[in-house]
């Protein structure tokens, strides 16, 4: 690295100290909760995680026709980006927690409907939410056919009528359309042959998506090193990066194994116990060591950290319901701020205002004096410069 001051000349023979600021590998959460949690939530979550995923469910989002909760999410989604936090809004299309006033309406208007969603959701948010899941679940989509109401689900026709490629691409061109450049991702739970035929039949079509999202809710226990690996490789061959988005380890009872949908298991009671917080911490480090260590992969999201309203009332949460941090968070954070972290170094600048970094690939900043400057670094032996700015 070579630092210049404001008038473009090297600092020779400076002391300089430079710390990390946030990995490029993204260690990200579900931050449905965060900015209205307690100071104490927050510092833990802030602690460990440095992305945060946003709900941004259509049900939810419009409630009713033109109804949105655009104020309430900018303003949680601008406490965690002045805290430095990237961000992801999830989902733009998806079958479920969609808004149920659309399945009455003709199928062309809620096709209508659909798309003028996708783009005001992508423009309002532009500059704070850039990266989103375009379109998720969409391998059962089109034979998606539980509604509790008994009137048909207007997304699963649409996905249906369409098909699938065209229902993705239908996502991804309107959230295109809007001129921001958003990095947009397919997400699914289906990590078998039908999701990779779905990603090669959009490529083939031009379909052009930025990531490909693994889903890995493992209340039934963890998955292994190898199957890991194996997913991995298979996805990779698409060569396209990798985002674990939605994970879960539990550490209460594991579900019974032979629950087909893990939506079918709800217990009145699912409490967190030592001895599976001891078995929790244990696979939340292999998982995140198998998965970092793999090139394809570059962002693993945590799909919630406390246990308080955790998806169907697991104890998965890495902070218990009161508050104070189980064993995987600690285990975790000594991975993520620990041993995968940089300490601030001190250093002096040769001749020509050179010092030599090593670390993980991120952002960092470098400090002289009164000056500073940030630069990214990537993986790899880079020449980078830097211009201090008081």
């Amino acid at each position: 690295m070579t630092l210049r001051g404001s008038d473009g000349l090297p600092l020779a023979h400076q002391d300089v100290t430079v710390r990390q600021v946030r990995h490029a590998f993204e260690f990200g959460c579900a931050a449905f909760e965060v900015a209205d949690a307690d100071a104490a939530y927050q510092d833990l979550w802030l602690g460990l995680f440095d992305t945060a995923t946003l709900p941004v469910y259509w049900g939810r989002y419009e409630p009713r026709p033109g109804e949105t909760a655009l104020a309430d999410l900018t303003a949680a989604a601008r406490w965690l980006a002045d805290r430095g936090v990237r961000l992801k809004g999830h989902p733009l299309v998806w079958h479920t927690v969609k808004a149920p006033w659309v399945d009455r309406l003709p199928l062309d208007e809620a096709e209508r409907l659909l798309r003028g969603r996708v783009r005001r959701e992508v423009r309002d948010l532009a500059g704070l939410i850039d990266t989103w899941d375009a379109i998720n679940e969409v391998v059962i989509m089109p034979r998606f056919d539980n509604e509790p109401d008994g009137v048909p689900n207007a997304v699963s026709r649409l996905c249906a009528r369409l098909g699938r490629v065209e229902m993705v691409r239908l996502a991804v061109d309107e959230a295109r359309a809007q001129g921001t450049s958003p990095r947009l991702l397919v997400n699914d739970f289906d990590l078998g042959a039908e999701y990779e035929r779905l990603i090669e039949e959009l490529l083939e079509a031009g379909v052009r998506i930025d990531a490909i999202g693994l889903q890995s809710h493992m209340h039934q226990g963890a998955r292994g090193a190898d199957e890991l690996l194996e997913i991995c490789d298979r996805f990779a061959r698409f060569g396209l990066p990798l985002h674990w988005t939605e994970t879960t380890l539990v550490s209460g009872d594991l579900m019974p194994p032979d629950v087909v949908d893990l939506n079918d298991f709800q217990p009145a009671e699912w409490p967190s116990m030592p001895e599976g917080e001891a078995r929790q911490a244990q696979d939340v480090v292999r998982h995140y060591m198998t998965l970092v260590s793999h090139p394809a992969v570059e962002s693993i999201t945590y799909w919630g950290m406390g246990d308080g309203g955790a998806w169907l009332g697991a104890p998965a949460g890495l902070v218990r319901a009161d508050g104070t941090p189980k064993p995987a968070y600690d285990a975790l954070r000594s991975l993520v701020r620990g041993a995968w972290w940089t300490d601030p170094a001190p250093a002096r600048t040769d001749a020509e205002g050179r010092i030599e970094v090593e670390g993980f690939a991120g952002r960092y900043e470098a400090r002289c004096g009164a000056g500073s400057a940030t630069v990214d670094l990537a993986v790899g032996e880079h020449a980078v410069e830097a211009r201090l700015a008081r």
